[in-house]
C-alpha cells in the first residue's frame, strides 16, 4: 500500500514530503508494543459483552468461550479494516480500536428470552444480519450529518463518552462476588498504584519509555497483584491452543419483525457512537473527518455486524479507551493500531493466548481505565474550547444536554418505565446526549439570524470538529486507494489553490 505524499506546489518541498504522523509506519518493536498497550486496554470492555450475554440467556461455560473468541476474532478483522481500509468502501483509515457495542447488551438478551433462551438465539443473529445490511444501506446516508457536528455538539458528546465511562471501571476495581476480597483496601490500593504509575512515568520519561506508560504500569501491577494473591492464571493450563470460528453454531438464522426492527435502532445507536469516537480521534490527531471518510468508518461497523451473525459474535464501534489512550501517548500512526488488530486476531484464534490476558487483575486493568475514560473527557473540555459562549446560548445547549445524557448513567433503570424502543436508544447517555445536543444546536443556531445570516450556512462552512493540519505533513488519506470521492487529496488554504495551507479537504 503506498503512502506517496500528494503532489504540492508548497515553497518548501522537504517539509511537505513528510509522512503525515498518521500515516506513519513505526519500527517494528514499537509497533509491536504500542499495539499490545492498545489491546490491553481495551480487552476487558470486548470480553464484557460476551460474558455478561451468555449467562443471561443460559448459556453454559463452552458456549460462552465460543462466544468470547468470536467476539476477539470479530473485533481484530473490524480493527484492521478501520485502520488500513479497503478500497472506497470501509475503514476510516485513522487509528480507530473497534469492539463490541454495550448498546447490544440489553436488545439481544430481549430477543433471546423472548424467543426461548439458547433456542432464541438464531433471531438473535437473524436479526444482526438484517440490521447489518440495513447498516450498510444508511452509512452513506448518515454521514452526511457530520457537517452538523461543530464543535460544541462534538465537544459535549466527548465529554460524555467519558463521563459515562467513568464508572465502568468500578466493577474491575471493586471485584465481583467470587473475588478475592471483593471490595477490600488490597483491590483499590493496587488500582491506585497503577493510576499512579501511569503519572510518574508519563512525568518522569520522554520518549519511548514516557509512550509506553500504561503498559508499564499495568506489567508493574500485574507483578505487584501476583505477590497481593490478586492474579491467577489457573485457567491457562486448561485453555485450548487453537480454535475456529463456528459457524452458526447455534443454527441457521431465523428472522421476525420485531427483532430485526429492535436491531435496526441498535445499529442507528451504534452510528451515533461511532460518529462522536471517531470525531474525537480526528481532533486528535489533527485531521478533518470528512463525510466520505465517516461513510467508510461507519460501513465497516454495518460488516461487522453482518460477519458477527455467521461467527456468533456482536456489533462493533469504535472504543473510547483507546480514544483516550491516543491522546495519552500521542502516538497517532494507524498502523499501531493495525498490530492491535493482528492480536486480537491471534486472541480469537488462539484461546490459551486470550487466558493470560483475560486473567490480568482486574484492578490493573480497571486502573489503566480509569485514566483513559478520564481523558476522553478532557479531551471534550479541549475541544468545547474553541466555542464561542458570548452573547448566545451556547452554554446552556452544554449543560441541558450533559444533565440529560447523564441520567441514565447515574441510574440505568431511569427509563424502566418507557416502551423497550425508547429504553433502547435514551437508555444510552451517548445516544441521548448525541440527540438532545445535534437538535439544541438547531434550534439555537441554525434559525436566520437577526443579521439575515443563515446559521446553516455557519455550520456548514464550520464542519466537523476539524483543526488544521500542521503546514509540513501532507493529507493523511491514504493516496494508493484515494479520498473516497474519487478525487486527488490536496492540501489548501485560504489563499489560492497553488499555496499549500493546513487543512484537509475534499
Amino acid at each position: 500500500m503506498s503512502l506517496d505524499p500528494p503532489v504540492s506546489r508548497s515553497p518548501e518541498p522537504a517539509q511537505a514530503s513528510r509522512v503525515h504522523p498518521v500515516n506513519e509506519v513505526l519500527r517494528s518493536d514499537k509497533l509491536f508494543l504500542f499495539g499490545l498497550q492498545h489491546l490491553f486496554i481495551m480487552y476487558a470492555g470486548a470480553v464484557a459483552v460476551p460474558l455478561i450475554v451468555g449467562p443471561a440467556v443460559g448459556l453454559g461455560s463452552r458456549d460462552i468461550a465460543i462466544l468470547v473468541s468470536a467476539d476477539l476474532l470479530i473485533s481484530g478483522v473490524a480493527t484492521i479494516i478501520q485502520s488500513v481500509g479497503i478500497s472506497k468502501l470501509f475503514g476510516v483509515r485513522l487509528p480507530v480500536v473497534a469492539g463490541a457495542t454495550f448498546t447490544v447488551l440489553n436488545p439481544m438478551i430481549i430477543i433471546a428470552t423472548t424467543y426461548g433462551g439458547r433456542n432464541g438465539l438464531p433471531y438473535v443473529y437473524g436479526a444482526m444480519l438484517a440490521s447489518g445490511v440495513f447498516g450498510l444501506i444508511i452509512a452513506k446516508p448518515f454521514s452526511m450529518v457530520v457537517r452538523f457536528f461543530p464543535p460544541l455538539v462534538a465537544g459535549t458528546v466527548i465529554c460524555i463518552i467519558g463521563l459515562s465511562l467513568a464508572g465502568a471501571d468500578i466493577s474491575l476495581i471493586y471485584g465481583s462476588p467470587g473475588d478475592k476480597d471483593v471490595g477490600g483496601v488490597a483491590r483499590i490500593a493496587l488500582a491506585g498504584l497503577v493510576v499512579l504509575l501511569i503519572l510518574i512515568i508519563s512525568r518522569a520519561f520522554r520518549g519511548f519509555v514516557g509512550q509506553i506508560a500504561v503498559l508499564l504500569s499495568m506489567a508493574i501491577g500485574t507483578l505487584v497483584g501476583w505477590f497481593m494473591h490478586l492474579a491467577d492464571f489457573g485457567n491457562v493450563a486448561s485453555a485450548q491452543w487453537f480454535g475456529t470460528p463456528d459457524i452458526f453454531h447455534f443454527g441457521a438464522p431465523k428472522f421476525a419483525a420485531p427483532a430485526i426492527i429492535t436491531m435496526c435502532i441498535v445499529m442507528i445507536v451504534t452510528y451515533t457512537e461511532s460518529t462522536a469516537d471517531m470525531l474525537a480521534v480526528a481532533e486528535m490527531v489533527n485531521v478533518k473527518l470528512k463525510p466520505n471518510d465517516l461513510a467508510r468508518g461507519l460501513a465497516t461497523d454495518g460488516l461487522s455486524a453482518v460477519l458477527a451473525s455467521f461467527t456468533n459474535s456482536f456489533p462493533d464501534t469504535a472504543f473510547a479507551e483507546n480514544v483516550g489512550l491516543v491522546s495519552l501517548t500521542k502516538i497517532r500512526s494507524r498502523w499501531v493500531v493495525t498490530v492491535c488488530g493482528a492480536l486480537l486476531l491471534i486472541l480469537g484464534l488462539i484461546p490459551k493466548v486470550g487466558q493470560v490476558v483475560a486473567d490480568l487483575p482486574g484492578p490493573v486493568v480497571g486502573g489503566g481505565a480509569t485514566v483513559m475514560f478520564a481523558m476522553v473527557t478532557a479531551v471534550g473540555i479541549q475541544t468545547l474550547h474553541k466555542v464561542n459562549f458570548q452573547g448566545n446560548h451556547n452554554l446552556l445547549i452544554v449543560a441541558t444536554s450533559l444533565a440529560l445524557g447523564l441520567l441514565p448513567a447515574f441510574d440505568p433503570n431511569f427509563y424502566s418505565k418507557f416502551p423497550k424502543d425508547f429504553q433502547v436508544i435514551f437508555g444510552s447517555s451517548i445516544t441521548s446526549t448525541v440527540i438532545v445536543a445535534f437538535i439544541l444546536n438547531l434550534v439555537f443556531n441554525h434559525w436566520v439570524r437577526g443579521g439575515g445570516e443563515s446559521a446553516v450556512q455557519t455550520a456548514v462552512s464550520e464542519g466537523a470538529v476539524a483543526v488544521d493540519v500542521p503546514d509540513e505533513y501532507p493529507a493523511a488519506t491514504d493516496r494508493a486507494a484515494g479520498p473516497a470521492d474519487g478525487r486527488s487529496a490536496e492540501l489548501v488554504g485560504d489563499g489560492p489553490a497553488e499555496e499549500t495551507g493546513g487543512r484537509l479537504t475534499e
